[in-house]
């Protein structure tokens, strides 16, 4: 669904950029913005990606990631950039508040805000908004708005296409989960053939891990999961003293969720995370279970049917106690 479309026209001369995502980016929301930001800068637009936090290492890799400007780093320079923006495009995010503390800066910006997302609920804030629940994900949606609304299809080239290709293989979990649809494939196809690497994309975000984040996956499986057979769920519950022992970063517990929904009979998998500041929640399901629902009604969070996150301020064991206390409300569609 597009609206605002009238400020297209905007475009057509070079404008002053800015492209921003949600906090703790995923390959989704980078690959989306670096994708974005080749082809506006094939077009002679001057253009900055600015995030509000680090991200996974496993993502240095995608090509312009040099050109990204992290705000804790560069805090004047990326309120200067924000101010002068005649465009701020808002990728993989639907609220605001997702960008974090980039948030006020955003919003007091005189710039007109595009918004590109595929996530449910999204907030009235952009005056441009191309934005479809449906979509695998915002690098899809990155993609169709260059080819289908933009008629740019000819300046995609290899680096665009890696961009893009990295954000859409990661958001399907790498093409197994049900938003991977023909037209997904279809893009795909387009992807290698604009010069994407498929192979070594998936070598790149795949099999680079540490020594200390495999020991670290061992760990979580034999110490810190839970299987509550009754509601065919099973969870992970990490401390902060579990990710301290092995010196977690940003990314190391990328993926470990779907672990737990890998065991035979499991049809929702939780990953409950201290990380200091607030308990982090990721949740993923088969089938109908709702993810989103229970992210929104008791985690100050949201998403998708299959996979959503959310947040508590509470203490790591009444955050677990609280998700175990919602399973009796879900019974039916967990054990039928």
């Amino acid at each position: 669904m597009l609206q605002g479309e009238e400020n297209l026209k905007l475009l057509t001369e070079p404008k002053k950029i800015v492209i921003t995502t949600h906090h703790k980016p995923d390959g989704d929301a980078l690959g989306s913005s670096l994708g974005l930001y080749h082809w506006l800068k094939k077009k002679n637009h001057e253009v900055h990606v600015i995030v509000s936090s680090d991200f996974p290492t496993f993502l240095d890799w995608l090509p312009g990631r040099n050109a990204v400007i992290s705000y804790p780093e560069n805090p004047e320079t990326c309120k200067q950039l924000l101010d002068e923006a005649e465009i701020i495009f808002c990728l993989d995010y639907s609220a605001l508040s997702r960008t974090n503390i980039l948030e006020e800066y955003i919003r007091a910006a005189s710039g007109q805000k595009w918004m590109i997302d595929h996530h449910l609920d999204p907030e009235d804030f952009a005056q441009l908004t191309y934005w479809d629940s449906n979509a695998a994900a915002t690098a899809q949606l990155i993609y169709t708005f260059i080819v289908d609304i933009l008629g740019g299809k000819e300046l995609i080239d290899a680096n665009i296409a890696t961009c893009l290709y990295a954000g859409i293989m990661t958001d399907t979990g790498s093409f197994r989960f049900r938003s991977t649809t023909s037209a997904v494939h279809h893009i795909i196809a387009n992807l290698i053939e604009a010069g994407a690497r498929n192979w070594e994309i998936h070598e790149q975000i795949y099999n680079s891990s540490t020594e200390r984040r495999l020991k670290f996956l061992g760990y979580c499986l034999l110490n810190c999961l839970e299987v509550i057979p009754e509601y065919n769920t099973a969870l992970f519950s990490i401390s902060k003293a579990d990710l301290a022992q092995f010196e977690i970063s940003t990314g190391d517990t990328e993926g470990l969720v779907n672990y737990a929904l890998s065991i035979k009979g499991i049809r929702l998998a939780a990953l409950i995370v201290d990380r200091t500041e607030l308990i982090k929640l990721s949740l993923r399901s088969i089938g109908e279970i709702p993810c989103n629902e229970i992210c929104k009604k008791y985690f100050n969070g949201g998403g998708h049917l299959n996979a959503s996150g959310g947040s508590s301020n509470e203490e790591l064991t009444t955050v677990v106690h609280t998700f175990k206390s919602i399973l009796p409300k879900y019974k039916e569609l967990l054990t039928t």
